[in-house]
C-alpha cells in the first residue's frame, strides 16, 4: 500500500493534521489531507466544511461550492454552510444565487431582518 504524508495515519490523526495546516494558512495542504478524509467519512459534516473552507481560502471556488452543496443537501438547516455557500457564490459573481443562500443563513441564525 502506497501512502503519502497527506493520507498517512488514522482518520483522527489526519483530521488534526488538516486542522494544523488550515490554522497555519496552508489551505492547499489542508485540502489534500481533507480530500482523502472526506472520501472515507462522507457523512461527517466537520471535515467536509473544513475542506470547503480550505478550497474557499485557496480560491478554488467551484470545489468549495460543490462541497457546500453536499453539506446543504444532507442538512438543509446547516447555517454556516449556507453562509459559506452565499459568500462563495458572491466571489463567483453570482449575486442573485448568493442572496438567496445568505437570506436562508440569516433566517437560520435568527436574523429575520437580514438581507
Amino acid at each position: 500500500m502506497d501512502t503519502t504524508y497527506y493520507d498517512h495515519g488514522t482518520p483522527a490523526e489526519r483530521w488534526e493534521r488538516a486542522r494544523m495546516f488550515f490554522e497555519a494558512k496552508d489551505y492547499a495542504a489542508a485540502a489534500r489531507v481533507l480530500g482523502g478524509l472526506v472520501g472515507e467519512v462522507p457523512d461527517q459534516t466537520g471535515p467536509r466544511l473544513l475542506l470547503a473552507r480550505a478550497y474557499y481560502h485557496s480560491a478554488q471556488l467551484r470545489r468549495a461550492e460543490a462541497e457546500l452543496r453536499i453539506v446543504v443537501e444532507h442538512d438543509p438547516a446547516e447555517q454556516y454552510a449556507r453562509l459559506m455557500l452565499g459568500r462563495t457564490l458572491e466571489r463567483q459573481g453570482r449575486q442573485a444565487e448568493a442572496d438567496a443562500q445568505l437570506r436562508i443563513a440569516a433566517a437560520l441564525a435568527g436574523d429575520f431582518a437580514g438581507r
